[in-house]
């Protein structure tokens, strides 16, 4: 059973589902370096510097020094221009608007590399049957998130001098929750027969944990919460500031006050060690690579995150922590899946027992369901 249940053992996918993987393994590549740029976007606050949304024309950036002049003209009538910004030159506009205009670019790539081989395969009928639909709603929640980038930009150039946090955290969230997604279909379908795999119940419980970790690094992020304070692991002198300010009603500080969503943030990545310590456990048995990369990436992210804070939010670091956040969901995701394939592995041997008395959490409709 053991020789079964190793990757060496496992019979190489079909050449057709292998390209689709393929796919898909470039596709979360690029969205990767997006949420990279879209931290240096952020923390350079470039993000508010184009105030229109022209999906197809804005691909062009402006050329001429009346273009120049326009759009600048346009970010003079925001408040961020107004409020923070006033009296900025035009080199200056310059170099924030390169930021916004690259992460919107690479959007506009990432939705043609989700269309253009979905196109291609679909035509070609290369998608294995179980996975037109989730492939599909892959190429949809990248239009979807380019929406929400609107939405969150949206929020800021009316009344706010920036971005709304909690759509931040939203914009945020679905990048990595397409990765993710797009991660473990590519795994999918280079796993033996390219049959789709459960979550078992150990995944399920460690991915929450990590996306309330994401949720309130994004909150941080979009209140400049990092700048709260930069000492470790006291805040000050302190575990929690006991002079905070404690806003009111009570669930508004788990949103909206910036100590409180430091502190949580700070202290709750330590819950996801443990989810990580024990997946690696878990998966060990199965695949030491999977556990190494495992340790590896929620290791490193803490290290960094407490860089962050010491360095004052630098730059590098900073983007380095974001970087590493989207490697961190990355090798959740392939333990788990290599997980739940010893444990599809394990239900189909007559006579064997554990993976299958845990409850079934389907990603997929089976068969009959599809049917």
């Amino acid at each position: 059973m053991a020789a079964l249940m190793t990757d060496a053992a496992l019979p190489r996918p079909t050449a057709r589902p292998l390209a689709v993987s393929n796919w898909l393994l470039s596709l979360c590549a690029l969205i990767f370096v997006m949420v990279v740029v879209g931290g240096i976007t952020r923390l350079t606050e470039s993000g508010l510097s184009i105030t229109e949304w022209k999906p197809i024309s804005g691909a062009i950036p402006p050329i001429t020094e009346a273009q120049w002049l326009r759009e600048f003209e346009l970010y003079k009538r925001i408040p961020e221009y107004q409020q923070i910004n006033n009296g900025m030159s035009l080199a200056d506009f310059k170099n924030i608007f390169f930021w916004e205009w690259v992460h919107r670019q690479l959007g506009r790539v990432i939705g043609l590399v989700a269309l253009l081989p979905l196109l291609w395969f679909a035509v070609k009928k290369a998608i294995p049957r179980r996975y037109g639909w989730r492939t599909g709603s892959i190429f949809l929640l990248v239009c979807v998130q380019g929406a929400i980038g609107w939405w969150m930009v949206a929020s800021g150039l009316t009344e706010r001098t920036d971005v709304s946090h909690v759509r931040l955290a939203v914009h945020l969230l679905t990048a990595l929750l397409i990765f993710g997604f797009t991660l473990w279909t590519a795994l999918d379908l280079r796993s033996e027969g390219a049959v789709p795999r459960r979550i078992p119940t150990i995944g399920l419980w460690a991915f929450a944990a990590l996306a309330l970790q994401l949720l309130f690094g994004a909150y941080v992020a979009g209140l400049d919460a990092g700048y709260a304070f930069n000492s470790w692991p006291l805040m000050g002198d302190e575990i929690y500031p006991s002079a905070a300010p404690w806003l009111e009603p009570f669930f508004r500080n788990f949103v909206d006050n910036p100590i409180t969503v430091q502190f949580i943030h700070r202290w709750w990545a330590f819950v996801v060690l443990v989810f990580a310590v024990a997946l690696a456990r878990r998966v060990r048995t199965l695949s030491r690579r999977h556990s190494a990369a495992l340790h590896a990436a929620i290791g490193l992210q803490i290290l960094l995150g407490i860089g962050t804070l010491l360095s004052g939010m630098n730059l590098h670091v900073a983007v380095a922590h974001q970087a590493t956040a989207v490697l961190v969901v990355a090798s959740f995701v392939a333990a788990v899946h290599r997980l739940a394939g010893a444990r599809a592995t394990a239900s189909t041997l007559p006579g064997t027992r554990g993976f299958e008395d845990e409850p079934n959490f389907p990603l997929v409709p089976s068969e009959a369901e599809a049917r």
